[in-house]
């Protein structure tokens, strides 16, 4: 009305009046509907309160529908001035009174009113082409727009890159990206982003989440996917690591407590045990050097002959065996294959030339030989006498810390009285073995000491000693 410097009387032919109230008091939109269904008769069905309940996008208005002179229908939508501007400019004009902006953002006003002009007045493919030429969006000054290849919208922080963009799209998007294209031009996928680039992102199914992103990804979606990933790929190598540690110590017949792991995790100076295992995944930790603390390794020969001369000890004090219950004048040698010692259960089994050799009842090559001739196995034993006590070797490993040797003579001594004949310990960087030589009546008697050693904490395996043909020199350390 006051546009055209008309009066009410002369506006009554329109088909529709808005009303707008300028001091934006949503009571007062009420008082004028009062006012209007005062003067005019108004259709019941017609009326629409979209102020108490707004519609989804945010539009707020009163419509209302009245029979006007003459029996012409007039629709009237009455609004505040805010509500007027939302509707009109849309999310911008409802940024502007979110934000208490109290005077009017000139920049803001002319971009909304540019975009609307060229949607009025231009075809869709026209409009997009000049957005995507000339379109610099300065609504917030940490943030930019980006276009799709299909031309939606993206909001992303300033400095904003490709990986961004990425994960911005869906998270799977983001764990392949391979590459990217900005403007058309393949670009890496650190470069930083600008208001009104279009980015095409290239994928392959092969590409993962690289940690190196972190360094250069801006937004939270971003580097939480890019770390949730990381951490469920390093929890993978750390798994991994850990199952080839249990199975090494298994192998070598080593016992280690939790504890244990985290004491030699501290004195190889790694930050946790899951450094640790993630380390020996990656095959970067030599676990032989480790579970060896000898720092000038016995040779396979030495340990032979280390182990000859504990067996010839063993032999000589115990005695000469009984064959087939004769002490004298019968030929016979102890089998290289499996090295009985005193008080293992053992046979006699006749040779072409060598004579009797005396083998450990277990012994795989016994079982295979007398499989076609058992008629060649003859009764041995060793000698029978009352108190009667033999040698044997044990091999002890694990930390090196003070009273260790106490604890190792006090779980041998303590039961049943049982001697020491000698005792050898070699040490390096905090880790010991050792070699201890026992008298003990039975190999029930040895596997209780082997039980009551490896008790002891600190200890971290407890073997009897062996001939390399039997165990490995890595085995007994």
């Amino acid at each position: 009305m006051i546009k055209q410097n008309k009066p009410l009387e002369e506006i009554y032919d329109l088909m529709a009046i808005r009303i707008i109230i300028e001091n934006n008091d949503t009571n007062e939109c009420y008082y004028v509907l009062g006012i209007i269904n005062q003067l005019f008769i108004p259709i019941p069905d017609r009326f629409k309160d979209f102020i108490s309940i707004p519609k989804k996008n945010g539009y707020q208005s009163i419509h209302n529908t009245v029979n006007g002179p003459d029996g012409r229908r007039v629709e009237i939508q009455i609004r505040t001035r805010k509500m007027h501007e939302i509707a009109e400019k849309g999310v911008a004009a409802h940024w502007k009174y979110k934000e208490d902006v109290v005077k009017t953002d000139q920049d803001l006003d002319e971009w909304v009113q540019w975009i609307r002009d060229i949607f009025e007045n231009a075809s869709r493919d026209e409009a997009s082409k000049e957005i995507l030429a000339s379109f610099k969006l300065n609504l917030y000054q940490d943030e930019i727009y980006i276009f799709t290849p299909k031309g939606d919208l993206k909001r992303l922080p300033i400095n904003s890159t490709p990986v961004d963009f990425a994960f911005d799209i869906h998270s799977r998007v983001g764990y392949h990206c391979i590459g990217a294209k900005v403007n058309g031009k393949i670009v890496p996928l650190s470069t930083r982003l600008h208001s009104g680039d279009k980015v095409e992102i290239i994928t392959s199914k092969n590409q993962h989440p690289n940690k190196s992103w972190l360094q250069f990804v801006r937004t939270h979606k971003a580097k939480s996917n890019i770390r949730k990933y990381i951490n469920r790929e390093e929890e993978k190598v750390v798994e991994a690591g850990h199952q080839i540690w249990d199975k090494k110590i298994k192998k070598l017949k080593l016992t280690f407590t939790p504890d244990d792991v985290q004491k030699l995790c501290r004195k190889l100076k790694f930050e946790n045990v899951s450094a640790f295992y993630s380390t020996i995944a990656q095959d970067k930790l030599n676990l032989d050097e480790i579970l060896n603390p000898i720092e000038e390794k016995e040779t396979a020969d030495s340990h032979e002959l280390q182990f000859d001369n504990f067996v010839e000890i063993a032999r000589k004090e115990s005695g000469e065996v009984l064959v087939d219950g004769e002490h004298k004048g019968i030929e016979y040698h102890y089998a290289k294959c499996c090295s009985p010692i005193p008080g293992d259960p053992v046979v006699g089994y006749i040779t072409i030339g060598e004579g009797i050799k005396i083998h450990r009842k277990n012994c795989k090559n016994l079982i295979s030989m007398s499989k076609n001739n058992e008629n060649r196995l003859i009764p041995v034993a060793w000698p029978k006498t009352e108190g009667a006590s033999f040698v044997a070797g044990i091999t002890v490993r694990g930390e090196d810390k003070p009273g260790i040797l106490n604890d190792i003579s006090n779980s041998i001594t303590s039961y049943r009285n049982t001697n020491i004949k000698s005792v050898n310990i070699n040490t390096n960087d905090s880790l010991f073995v050792g070699q201890v030589t026992v008298y003990v009546e039975n190999l029930e008697h040895l596997n209780r000491l082997l039980e009551r050693l490896r008790k002891n904490k600190g200890i971290f395996s407890a073997e009897r000693f062996e001939s390399d043909s039997k165990k490995s020199i890595s085995n007994l350390g």
